[in-house]
């Protein structure tokens, strides 16, 4: 009786640490490959692969041995690789995404992430696969009680599942990160399997002082970090939703989630102009009036730290501002560390289900959230931006940033401005840096209606600025190219667009290796 129950527990523990590992798998592989839905079909399609080998072998395992010795020795060296990952796995996901970014320019996204899910997760999933094979067998001591046994193994397993399913993702990893979560359950296998060989009296010295050595370096190793070249980092930590860091420059303070290189959120640490495509946005504001009165109300669906409302704020001295942000730790750190004015009230929410509930209009709604690969399809389509639109204001104007550029027709950004162009009467965009800026209005034109606001802008550089941004700007037509509810394809567009990305970088790489040498390179993808 005390070995089912040992079972059982066996059972139960497996089901947790498989959930915890793949939820871990996905916080890990998140600021590489980001943490896209394509990303995630790799993740559980790697663990249902390894998940099924280990079934086979389990139960080919099952057949030839008279005791469950093996098992649980596969298990104790499962446990040391998932006690291993926090040294190990960041080295290996970003040594694979680096190395293959130089060979493959078709579906990298899908390759790196899979080769890299392959590495540092297949073999304790796999293991863990083989465990109910193993436990059926040696605890079933009688014909007549096999289906209470096997319902009882699956039962536990299932349970273990699910709690497995809400503890990393709502305790684990926001309170202790993601390599801490690693070594929680790395170390509740090891305690099944220590129980099991002291139960069996065989093993106990070895495995007591493997058990010991292991978690001593796993703890060691948890405080590196996912960007663990940078000598820079102020802050890194993670949330409910997202990888967060911040960085310090020498000129600004820079916030990025789930990427390695990229920026969502920056502050100069000398007010003015950022560079970037919250410059672009600011001319959203001036066309509703900004330049002229302070009253002009506006609404930003994807917050961040909150530099387009910081921009608003200093230019031209508006108060009445809304950030709808999911991630109440980005607000946070919004506070924290980049000064978010007192006057933006600040919602932790997501954006579609914001302005759904509110019955407010406003003269500006700028729409952030598009984040690299991770475009939420809910904020993509026609019933969007139908939705923001009927929360305009007679003379409002909604502005977008279109974060990744691409010049493929029928890619991501000729989507997402059909789905606009279909819903608004005006739109223009304009290039920003790598990033698409978009402005849409049904009461105005609104390449004319910033050209007549240029002389009320009374920051001189400010002003020389939105002149360049009013010629730059370019109208856009209607056409078929349409994002629905029911069907918007945005990660494999997205996806499109990244390998386009990925060749053009290979390119430059292979020219300046055939022009300037190794050295050029090394310095080059040391400094990313």
């Amino acid at each position: 009786m005390k070995s089912k129950l040992l079972f059982y527990l066996t059972a139960f523990i497996t089901g947790l640490s498989v959930m915890a590992i793949e939820l871990g798998a996905s916080r890990l592989m998140a600021p590489y490959f980001s943490s896209s839905q394509i990303v995630w079909t790799i993740i559980i399609g790697t663990i249902m692969i390894a998940m099924a080998l280990g079934n086979v072998i389990g139960g080919r395992m099952a057949d030839k041995h008279k005791t469950p010795d093996r098992l649980f020795i596969w298990l104790f060296a499962a446990a040391t690789w998932t006690m291993l990952i926090p040294l190990f796995g960041k080295f290996i996901i970003s040594g694979t995404a680096l190395v293959l970014a130089l060979f493959v320019t078709k579906n990298y996204l899908v390759v790196a992430a899979f080769v890299s899910a392959i590495l540092v997760f297949v073999f304790p999933l796999m293991v863990m696969g083989m465990v109910t094979p193993n436990l059926v067998k040696y605890a079933v001591s009688n014909l007549e009680e096999n289906g209470r046994t096997c319902g009882i193994i699956e039962a536990c397993n299932t349970i273990g599942s699910i709690i497995g399913t809400f503890l990393p993702t709502f305790v684990t990893i926001p309170y202790v990160g993601t390599s801490m979560t690693f070594i929680i359950f790395a170390s509740v296998l090891y305690a099944v399997c220590l129980a099991y060989f002291f139960f069996r009296k065989k093993k106990r010295a070895v495995c007591s002082a493997v058990t010991a050595i292991a978690l001593v370096i796993g703890l060691a190793s948890s405080n590196i970090g996912t960007a663990f070249w940078a000598d820079n980092i102020v802050y890194e930590g993670e949330s409910i939703y997202n990888y967060l860091r911040v960085e310090d420059s020498d000129d600004s303070l820079i916030f990025s989630t789930n990427v390695l290189f990229g920026v969502q959120s920056i502050k100069n640490k000398e007010p003015g102009l950022t560079g970037m495509f919250y410059d672009y946005q600011l001319a959203g504001a001036v066309m509703t009036g900004a330049g002229e009165n302070d009253d002009v109300s506006v609404l930003i669906l994807g917050l961040g730290t909150g530099t387009y409302a910081s921009q608003c704020d200093y230019y031209f001295g508006l108060k009445d501002i809304d950030g709808v942000e999911i991630d109440q730790s980005i607000i946070d750190l919004s506070h924290e560390y980049f000064s978010l004015p007192e006057c933006v009230n600040t919602y932790a929410e997501d954006g579609r289900a914001f302005i759904a509930r509110t019955d407010r209009k406003y003269d500006v709604i700028a729409v952030d959230a598009y984040q690299d690969i991770t475009i939420p399809f809910q904020m993509s389509s026609v019933e969007f931006f139908t939705e923001v639109k009927n929360h305009l204001n007679q003379d409002g104007v909604l502005t977008l940033n279109m974060n990744m550029f691409t010049s493929d027709e029928g890619g991501i950004n000729d989507y997402i401005i059909g789905t606009v162009s279909n819903v608004f009467e005006n739109v223009y965009t304009v290039r920003a840096g790598d990033n698409l800026v978009l402005f849409a209005s049904n009461d105005f034109d609104c390449k004319l209606r910033l050209e007549e606001k240029l002389d009320s802008i009374e920051d001189i550089r400010l002003r020389s600025f939105m002149s360049r941004v009013q010629r730059d700007c370019e109208a856009v037509e209607k056409s078929d190219y349409i994002l629905t509810d029911d069907k918007a394809p945005v990660e494999l567009l997205s996806m499109r667009a990244l390998d386009e990305m990925v060749s053009e970088e290979l390119d430059d790489m292979k020219k300046m290796i055939e022009g300037k040498g190794i050295k050029e390179l090394y310095d080059m993808l040391v400094e990313g």
